[in-house]
């Protein structure tokens, strides 16, 4: 079954999702001009605007209760939601303030959680066909604090990681920046996929404030927690935050 995100977090108790968030702040620059006049998560993918294929794929996966976040067009998106009946219950995280990016709105959406909670997180603008419960329990078995979704596809940049699949580093193919966070002989060098399992222990792991971007912060988090890569080299992963995605993916279903 496809899984389409935006950045939502899911939470599952016994295979059973129960809640999720979908990150629908972005300002969906590289739309343009699709976004001039409208949120990136209300563009049609499909026939659909992304956040309704959201929400359906959500559901049905048994969830019950959404969290969005909100910012560009935020007001959109609230009377979109509104005027739809999804049969689900659906609240607002708004950063109409400040756009407080992955870092910041992870760390935003914490009272939404409770301890011992593992929540699955997943950028709005990404469609995938990984199997979300496979992804969730290679997490809960691994005991992992964080686990990424990876894949070896051609990418400027490039997540670095062990022989365990534990994440080591960060690479730039276009200006040849590096962080390396544990020193390896060799790393497995693999694009992220923006989908994310979380547990609710990193919330005690992130220091910083305000507006920051998730990877940096787990770059230095995996230096003393586990943070491991689930490779998804057989499933379809598309940015649909690009034009020529969107195309891509008219072919594809």
């Amino acid at each position: 079954m496809p899984r389409f995100g935006g950045i939502f977090f899911i939470y599952l108790q016994k295979n059973i999702i129960m809640k999720a968030m979908i990150f629908a702040a972005g300002l969906g620059t590289r739309l343009a001009p699709l976004t001039n006049d409208k949120p990136k998560a209300l563009v049609e993918v499909g026939g659909k605007p992304m956040l309704e294929m959201q929400i359906e794929n959500l559901k049905s996966y048994g969830v019950k209760y959404i969290v969005i976040n909100i910012h560009h067009f935020a007001d959109q998106i609230i009377n979109f939601i509104k005027s739809k009946d999804f049969g689900i219950e659906i609240h607002f995280s708004d950063e109409s303030d400040l756009l407080l990016d992955t870092g910041g709105g992870l760390k935003n959406v914490k009272k939404y959680f409770q301890k011992g909670d593992n929540f699955l997180v997943h950028n709005v603008d990404i469609y995938s066909d990984i199997n979300l419960k496979d992804f969730y329990n290679y997490h809960i078995t691994g005991n992992n604090l964080v686990t990424l979704a990876v894949k070896h596809r051609n990418s400027t940049k490039k997540l670095l990681f062990d022989e365990n699949l534990q994440l080591c580093g960060w690479k730039s193919l276009s200006d040849g920046r590096k962080i390396i966070s544990i020193e390896k002989p060799q790393y497995d060098e693999m694009a992220f996929s923006g989908i994310y399992v979380f547990n609710y222990k990193i919330f005690d792991e992130i220091t910083k404030t305000g507006a920051f971007p998730i990877i940096p912060e787990l770059l230095e988090i995996t230096k003393t927690q586990t943070i491991k890569a689930w490779v998804a080299d057989n499933n379809n992963i598309l940015d649909l935050g690009k034009h020529e995605a969107l195309i891509q993916y008219e072919k594809l279903i």
